[in-house]
């Protein structure tokens, strides 16, 4: 075989590999992932997988208005467990947990795993997040689980744009310099028409010197 044949050879044989290690990258829990980016925050205590781990802040610099903690929970245990509660160490933010689905616990199943965040999935609200968690910053939290206890990690805080649009805060209040909407200036540009000519069916006031 002439060197170029050969060279060719090992050239496709290290593609083939290629393809098969980025292959068996996509199986297993690392798959499951929230679909945002593959570099986040994760860890592993005992049965408990945390990935994806971050928290999510309003999409306009400074305004005020909840932040969420958003992460997907392995658990490969044969025990389901129950989330119990996620905190901030180092802050007074007080996280709202809330099942996918009704009231209740945040449960895990055994073998299964738990999204937290995005439209659908269970949801972890930071009430005060403004003032809780900075862009830019790497901040510790905690998720408490029912048998494997304090899980802690540093996620990083992102705004709620880009990638993280679909999973951060569902509720984005208003900018205090907001312009009103075309709706809402056409609704008063009618209630000024009602007040020059009056009720429908009634006569115009009469005008002051007549």
């Amino acid at each position: 075989m002439s060197r170029s044949l050969r060279r060719g050879a090992l050239a496709a044989t290290a593609v083939v590999f290629s393809i098969a290690a980025l292959s068996a990258c996509g199986a297993g829990n690392d798959a499951q992932t929230l679909g945002v980016r593959p570099d986040n925050a994760a860890v592993t205590v005992d049965d408990v997988k945390i990935q994806n781990a971050l928290v999510i802040t309003q999409p306009t610099p400074g305004a005020k208005g909840p932040a969420v903690v958003s992460a997907t929970v392995f658990n490969n245990g044969s025990a389901q467990q129950t989330l119990e509660s996620i905190s901030l160490p180092g802050s007074n933010a007080a996280v709202v947990l809330k099942p996918a689905k009704g009231t209740g616990p945040v449960v895990v199943p055994a073998g299964g795993s738990v999204v937290i965040g995005g439209e659908g999935n269970a949801t972890a609200t930071i009430e005060n997040g403004h003032e809780a968690a900075k862009n830019g910053d790497a901040q510790k939290v905690v998720f408490k689980l029912s048998e494997t206890g304090d899980v802690a990690l540093s996620a990083f805080v992102v705004p709620s744009t880009s990638y993280f649009k679909d999973f951060g805060p569902s509720e984005i209040p208003l900018p205090p310099n907001a312009t009103p909407t075309a709706d809402a200036t056409a609704e008063a540009g009618e209630h000024g028409a009602e007040g020059e000519h009056g009720t429908e069916g009634g006569e115009a006031s009469p005008t002051a010197g007549h």
